[in-house]
């Protein structure tokens, strides 16, 4: 007799999708620190972005200088204030360390 995965004789109840935070801060990852100076101690989300995601160009808050599409870099966005994904910016990973 084949073996069944469901139990007989009822219907299982399907599950609700769980909601995930629209800020991102359930990605996988994420780390809550301090935000650069400038941002008074206000807490940020970052997270590592690999070099196979980044697949644009983007402007460093820091220097002002490009990271071109293939280079490994930080997304950080501020956790409380701000509207959460709009509020993210791309940065280069020591001008991140140097916040």
């Amino acid at each position: 007799m084949p073996r069944r995965n469901q139990r007989r004789g009822g219907r299982r109840e399907a599950k609700k999708p769980r909601e995930l935070p629209r800020d991102g801060a359930a990605f996988y990852g994420t780390q809550a620190v301090e935000g650069p100076g400038w941002a008074q101690g206000e807490m940020y989300l970052f997270r590592h972005m690999g070099s196979h995601a980044a697949t644009k160009f983007y402007v460093c808050p820091a220097c002002n200088n490009n990271i071109p599409p293939g280079v490994a870099h930080i997304v950080a966005w501020p956790r409380d204030t701000g509207r959460g994904a709009d509020d993210r910016r791309h940065w280069h990973r020591h001008c991140w360390d140097r916040r």
